[in-house]
């Protein structure tokens, strides 16, 4: 169980660094006075949105094969590179 933990939590840190969760979360600390305020706010976030995930995960698992879940995913995250890169985002 530890191992996943640190596993997980090695992840979700690493992906989560220089996204625009974290560059919005720089910009709401630096427009106000209570940076704990932000860093809760933030924090709570990705508990939220982690619960969702483990949930949704957790139901498609059942009927969808998680090769096809990873497929899906590269295959979304190249369309968004794409788009991005062409400015259609």
């Amino acid at each position: 169980m530890l191992k996943i933990i640190l596993t997980t939590f090695f992840l979700v840190f690493i992906a989560e660094l220089g996204d625009k969760t974290q560059i919005t979360t720089m910009l709401l600390s630096a427009d106000t006075s209570s940076k704990f305020a932000v860093f809760i706010g933030s924090a709570l976030a990705l508990i939220c949105s982690s619960f969702i995930g483990v949930m949704l995960g957790s139901i498609i698992n059942k009927y969808i094969p998680p090769n096809i879940i990873q497929l899906a995913s590269a295959v979304a995250f190249i369309i968004i590179g794409v788009l991005l890169l062409f400015n259609k985002l």
